[in-house]
């Protein structure tokens, strides 16, 4: 047994969350020992199969601003034009016919394509040049924890190690060591799967057809460096450009509706896809021998018990909990996870007793991923169901840019006092914003029987719609007080307030026939019921609101008021 020095930190895994982590750590902390023990023996492939190819803005800040990473992403990573989605599942023959949504400019706030193999291979050498030491093709064997020094045993070449850190980190991805060793798993009750495969070359769904009203929709190249997703009931299958002139194909979907035994090879892959997808099978089979590699993953959706320990250990990444990769969501939470453990970690090398704040943070993690939930949770089936899907995505995105993104931006998830206010104190955002999302999200299923139109030649820009366009553009807008951002934050949950009333009122309309100019308690609101009562809590229609989701709305119906004796 050969023993190492004693480090300040010993990051288990050297992929995406335990190298930011590292570099995170070291940037802000000069003096920092830090060992990072990866069990990949080599640099990565220049298209290493990895998911998490797609960053939205949480995660690219982290990146771009925490990491310092901007300059770098922007010559050798492609940039994203955002989340690109074709649905109208009627038109699976004819792209151009479906309803796209997706923006028609470049995105105010900037984010990426990443080649998870090139970005990865980076990372690792600003990591060892920031002075951190990195050992490839290291296997974790066992994790021993101790009033003063966890010792972590490893092997390499046939050799064994042992080394000691006053913190460990477990990076280890789905591997999870310590959620193994410590037994913290939790039951996720999500049954999706997905599949996915690269091309040698480049797939521009813009070459899919040769219509000009449609290609000139939007600027040129746009949608071949968006996010592309084909939705129909129960998956999506995505597009993703890398660099070196490679394309990412993956296929997601819900266990019930498309068993896995049905596309979990590239020849069953692509029957799927014909059946399924038909304008994206024939153009992906044109491109056979292109091929470089394809690999599956059941089951993906993991939760945890555990995140961060006053005992000096936590994990990040997929070593704690997953959810889902629609709306590319894994980078925010690796970014999210490396924040709090970098808070507990250089605070407690200063000396500082982090044993609440841990507890604090732990609670606020398992929140965000409870309340993130509904989002995917029996959703799948709602893929299908093109004025629902619409409106879904909006609300997604506008409780993502409102709320989320805002309060990360300015640092807020390890301010404690600021984190007590919104998650803690009775009627808290956090709170209010789980029980209204969960309100609109059960709002969308209860929809679903009745929505059954086929909507033709639309398109919706989220930056067309002018509170989707506010909060985008007021992304990364610094505050420069905790007070200041509570405030914005309230006026954007009032926002959401209304835009879920309307929502409501319009479905309200054409499922059950009511009048449109009900006054609705958005957290009350039931289809099966009414839109609630108050005496809180309750909205009218608001002109502006109304007018935006005009703008979104696909069905007829009518505003008249109700005229009363």
């Amino acid at each position: 047994m050969k023993e190492e020095i004693q480090y300040d930190v010993i990051i288990l895994g050297g992929g995406l969350a335990g190298l930011t982590l590292s570099i995170q750590l070291k940037k802000s902390n000069p003096e920092i020992s830090i060992l990072v023990l990866e069990r990949r023996a080599t640099e990565a492939p220049a298209a290493a199969h990895k998911v998490g190819e797609s960053t939205v803005e949480l995660g690219t800040h982290y990146l771009r601003e925490i990491l310092d990473l901007k300059s770098y992403l922007d010559k050798k990573q492609l940039p994203k034009y955002g989340l690109r989605f074709y649905l109208t599942p009627q038109h699976k023959e004819d792209l151009t016919k479906r309803v796209e949504i997706g923006p028609r400019v470049k995105l105010p706030v900037p984010s990426h394509q990443l080649d998870r193999g090139i970005f990865e291979n980076e990372l690792c050498r600003i990591t060892s040049d920031l002075g951190c030491k990195l050992i490839l093709g290291a296997s974790v064997k066992e994790v021993n924890f101790s009033d003063d020094f966890h010792e972590v045993l490893y092997s390499k070449s046939g050799d064994k190690f042992s080394a000691k850190g006053k913190w460990v980190v477990d990076a280890t991805g789905r591997a999870g060591v310590l959620k193994r060793k410590l037994g913290f798993q939790r039951p996720l009750d999500h049954d999706v799967n997905a599949v996915w495969f690269r091309y040698n070359c480049v797939i521009d769904v813009d070459d899919w057809s040769a219509d000009p009203v449609w290609s000139g929709q939007l600027k040129p190249g746009l949608r071949k460096l968006g996010t592309i997703h084909f939705m129909d009931h129960g998956y999506w299958v995505w597009i993703i450009p890398l660099t070196e002139g490679s394309t990412s194909i993956g296929i997601v979907a819900d266990q019930k509706l498309h068993p896995f035994d049905s596309l979990n090879t590239h020849e069953k892959a692509i029957q799927w896809l014909e059946k399924n997808e038909p304008q994206c099978a024939e153009k992906f089979k044109e491109k056979k021998d292109d091929l470089l590699d394809f690999m599956i993953l059941k089951h993906y959706a993991h939760h945890s018990g555990k995140f961060y320990s006053g005992e000096r250990w936590g994990v990040t990444g997929e070593s704690g909990a997953f959810l889902d990769p629609f709306y590319s969501p894994g980078t925010d939470f690796i970014s999210l996870s490396n924040c709090w453990l970098h808070d507990l970690i250089t605070r407690y090398l200063s000396g500082e007793d982090v044993s609440v704040r841990s507890i604090i943070y732990e609670r606020v993690h398992t929140a965000l991923i409870d309340n993130w939930l509904p989002i995917y949770q029996n959703k799948y089936p709602l893929m299908g169901n093109t004025q629902i899907m619409v409106c879904k995505i909006f609300w997604d995105f506008a409780t993502y840019w409102s709320i989320q993104v805002p309060i990360f931006v300015n640092n807020g998830f390890t301010n404690i006092r600021l984190l007590t206010r919104l998650s803690s104190e009775s009627e808290s955002i956090f709170q209010r914003l789980g029980k209204l999302n969960n309100q609109v999200q059960n709002l969308f299923v209860a929809w679903s029987p009745y929505e059954k139109e086929t909507f033709t030649h639309k398109y919706f820009d989220p930056l067309e719609i002018d509170f989707l366009k506010n909060f985008q553009q007021n992304i990364g807008k610094k505050t420069a007080t905790p007070e200041e951002l509570l405030a914005r934050l309230e006026s954007n949950m009032n926002v959401l307030e209304k835009i879920a009333s309307e929502l409501f009122r319009r479905v309200n309309t054409v499922v059950n026939n009511q009048p449109y100019d009900l006054v609705v308690n958005p957290y009350q609101m039931d289809l099966s019921v009414g839109p609630g009562d108050g005496p809180e809590n309750l909205f009218g229609t608001d002109t502006l609101i109304s007018e935006d989701i005009d703008k979104f709305w696909m069905y007829s119906f009518s505003k008249d008021p109700v005229i009363t004796a």
